[in-house]
């Protein structure tokens, strides 16, 4: 599901598993528990190109992937990575830089 009340913005050639969550909002908290009386804050999500994101992720608000990235199933991303970054987790840590082919 993608949840895009301001921009997404998803590359070419990625890979999405089922059950993906991605959002570009979310709520301020407050004294008032109605969340209709609290102002949404909205920003932007970027996904390079050839990225792979697995099972169940969930991607937050203000968080730009680089190409090439692999998203863990179950990763809940808080953050953003570079190009080539492998990351898993609750919240979602850097588990391996990639290197890009043309270095071998």
């Amino acid at each position: 599901m993608i949840d895009a009340c301001g921009r997404v913005e998803i590359g070419d050639e990625n890979m999405f598993g089922p059950d993906i969550y991605i959002t570009d909002s979310n709520h301020t908290f407050g004294e008032k528990l109605s969340p209709q009386a609290l102002p949404m804050q909205v920003g932007t999500v970027r996904i390079g190109n050839y990225c792979w994101i697995g099972a169940r992720a969930v991607i937050l608000k203000d968080v730009e992937l680089g190409d090439y990235c692999v998203v863990a199933a179950g990763a809940v991303v808080t953050r953003s990575y570079p190009a080539g970054s492998v990351i898993a987790g609750v919240p979602a840590k850097l588990l391996q830089q990639l290197v890009p082919v043309a270095e071998y």
